[in-house]
């Protein structure tokens, strides 16, 4: 690296308040509803199944395309990308990402006018949960470049020239990445360190980004960072498309992880790096929101990957379990095996109409998805991982032992305890399963803040919280008494989901308990008020009642779609039967622990975990860590380490 000009002091890390991160968070939100959301009714207590039914469907001509493509994205997969090398050297070949280039996969949601192939958010999904099915490696790769990187925010903010220069780049040659995280910066974006300072026609960038998916090999990046008040400038955390091998940006180091091993994944150092205004993504201050934005369709691709892996369990299971014999049978035939093979079998099934329907109502673009998406990915991500270990249960020791292993000793080579390792991090990424409880239960109340407002906000007068408790009492006198009763305690209601298989009862069942979770979220508010957003554990299970309701519903409109069109619709209701009935248990107890758990004697063990009382439980073992830091220094800066960039060409 050249030498660049000594940075003048470093600012010192942003500190924020609880209530000040809370307010950025909030500031980045959307918040207007211009669009109706099936899943938003349903925190309300409102089922609405004109929303979601007659299911949805992509027009011929992105069928026969998308279909085509998907035929192309196949025979590559099978003939050119081996999973097991790109598993034991870490690394994803050279040659298949070019492949994969010359395929149009890296511009397979760009427009056609820009040179991409201009795939529906529905095909574009099923080509990741294909090509991730063969490599989840190549699936994040794809999947971060496409959904999260330059591609996704400059459809959505970017100017005409922006797209003209980046989106043609992006469709056939340039690999994108998205740069947020910090090292001290996770999910709390408030205390962004990175700056951009405005100089001239430029801004010049400095901070360390941590974990940046495609980093390593990225020509172009995303960068969030903040840019400081002052005279003609709002300031605020902003976007900005950066070249990156600009001066001053340094790989550091590529990360290794416990699954995905082929990800490029990095830390990047930004040392007084100039970026043109005219790469600015929007204006400044917008950052997060095109963040967030950028995710409402986004996220949809990682449950699609959840859905590809669901696919790979069940066959597995299916045949493993078919050719396994115990006791004189097939293991499948043991209850204890079977009640897992039946719980992979229907989970994928509604994963699969959760994801489908979710992406064909983002292409139509009628309704407002980003609870639909937000769901899609909490619930995709957990069930997998659940899936996954299921499968390496049914396998026992064989599912635990590595395919290599497997293969050296004669017998099939099948990646079951890899899939588990690739899968855990879907649990975190792009928003932990505890912060996407949080996101939805934030969209899920918002009519009830919205209302409240004035009443629960402690800084507000006594004249301005009677006022707000006024509104607040007309608001929930008109709404409340809706919940008392609705379809769902008619017996004929939804008749036309009943089919020899009777569906319809799933459906009043979800309408039933879409009031009552309706009227627990009230309870709730009424008895915490201001302290709701603390009550995490209660809010979480507040967005898994939902997210189980949400998949009932796609399941069972799902299964009459394929009814209707002739395609195996007798066992699709079968598999829409079991997933319900099995969901429904999940929904019981997730009630009962409403009221009924240990949220508060938990509280209090954690203080005596963080104040030392229960050190001594931690005799008789040694600590394997070494000394380092926790947190790695982060401190503006010229790099001093070898720059890992390593650009495919």
């Amino acid at each position: 690296m050249s030498a660049v000009p000594e940075t003048p002091a470093a600012p010192s890390r942003p500190t924020v308040t609880e209530r000040e991160a809370r307010q950025v968070a909030e500031a980045a939100r959307e918040q207007d509803w211009r669009k109706p959301s099936f899943a938003k009714e349903l925190f309300l207590g409102r089922f609405r199944p004109d929303l979601i039914h007659p299911h949805p469907l992509p027009a011929d001509e992105d069928v026969r395309r998308g279909e085509e493509f998907l035929a192309k994205l196949r025979d590559f997969c099978e003939t050119r990308v081996d999973g097991a090398l790109i598993e034991r050297e870490a690394r994803i070949p050279d040659e298949v990402i070019n492949g994969l280039k010359e395929l149009g996969a890296l511009g397979m949601k760009i427009d056609i006018k820009y040179g991409g192939l201009g795939l529906t958010q529905v095909y574009y999904n099923k080509a990741l949960a294909l090509v991730g099915s063969a490599s989840p490696a190549i699936g994040a790769l794809l999947s971060a470049h496409q959904s999260i990187g330059v591609p996704q925010p400059l459809k959505i903010f970017g100017t005409r020239e922006q797209k003209e220069t980046f989106l043609p780049r992006c469709a056939r040659t340039d690999i994108s990445a998205f740069l947020l995280t910090e090292p001290d910066v996770g999910s709390d974006p408030a205390r962004l360190a990175t700056t951009a300072v405005p100089e001239g026609d430029d801004y010049v960038l400095d901070g360390v980004k941590l974990w940046t998916t495609n980093g390593v090999v990225a020509d172009l990046l995303v960068v969030m960072a903040r840019v400081p008040r002052s005279e003609g400038h709002r300031g605020g955390i902003t976007a900005f498309v950066v070249e990156a091998d600009s001066e001053g940006v340094t790989v550091e180091n590529r990360n290794a992880f416990m699954g995905l091993r082929g990800l490029e994944n990095g830390v990047t150092r930004f040392h007084r790096v100039r970026v043109p205004a005219s790469h600015r993504i929007g204006e400044e201050g917008q950052g997060l929101k095109i963040a967030l934005t950028t995710l409402n369709t986004g996220r949809l691709s990682l449950p699609a990957m959840c859905v590809g892996a669901g696919k790979w369990c069940l066959k597995i299971a299916r045949e493993w379990s078919a050719e396994r014999e115990q006791w004189g049978k097939p293991v499948a035939l043991h209850e204890a095996v079977g009640s897992k093979i039946a719980f992979i079998a229907a989970t994928t099934f509604a994963l699969e109409a959760v994801v489908d329907l979710s992406s064909q109502m983002a292409d139509e673009d009628r309704n407002d998805i980003r609870i639909e998406a937000a769901l899609a990915k909490l619930y995709g991500s957990e069930m997998a991982w659940l899936m996954a270990d299921e499968l390496v249960q049914i396998r026992g020791g064989r599912g635990f032992e590595t395919a290599d292993s497997l293969r050296a000793r004669g017998e099939r080579a099948v990646p079951a305890e890899q899939m588990l390792r690739d899968l855990r991090i879907n649990r975190i990424f792009e928003g932990s399963t505890e912060i996407m409880h949080l996101l939805i239960a934030r969209e899920a109340v918002d009519a009830h803040l919205s209302v409240a407002g004035d009443l629960i906000d402690p800084d507000k007068s006594l004249g301005d919280k009677a006022r707000a408790g006024a509104g607040a009492g007309a608001f929930y006198a008109r709404w409340l008494p809706r919940l008392v009763a609705g379809p769902g305690q008619l017996p004929g209601s939804y008749g036309e989901f009943k089919h020899g298989i009777d569906l319809s009862a799933h459906l009043r069942y979800v309408e039933r308990t879409s009031r009552k979770l309706a009227r627990s979220t009230f309870y709730a508010m009424s008895r915490w008020q201001g302290r709701m957003e603390t009550k995490q554990g209660f809010l979480g299970r507040i967005v898994d009642i939902g997210a189980e309701l949400f998949a009932m519903s796609a399941a069972c409109v799902r299964a009459e779609l394929l009814r209707s069109r002739g395609d195996h619709g007798r066992e699709a209701y079968q598999l829409a039967d079991a997933f319900c009935h099995q969901a429904r248990l999940r929904v019981e107890e997730l009630f009962g622990r409403l009221w009924s758990n240990t949220d508060d004697l938990d509280r209090k063990v954690v203080k005596n975990v963080l104040g030392g009382s229960y050190t001594w439980l931690e005799d008789g073992v040694i600590d394997p860590s070494d000394d380092g830091p926790w947190i790695a220094d982060a401190t503006p800066g010229p790099s001093t380490r070898e720059n890992a960039r390593r650009p495919i060409r």
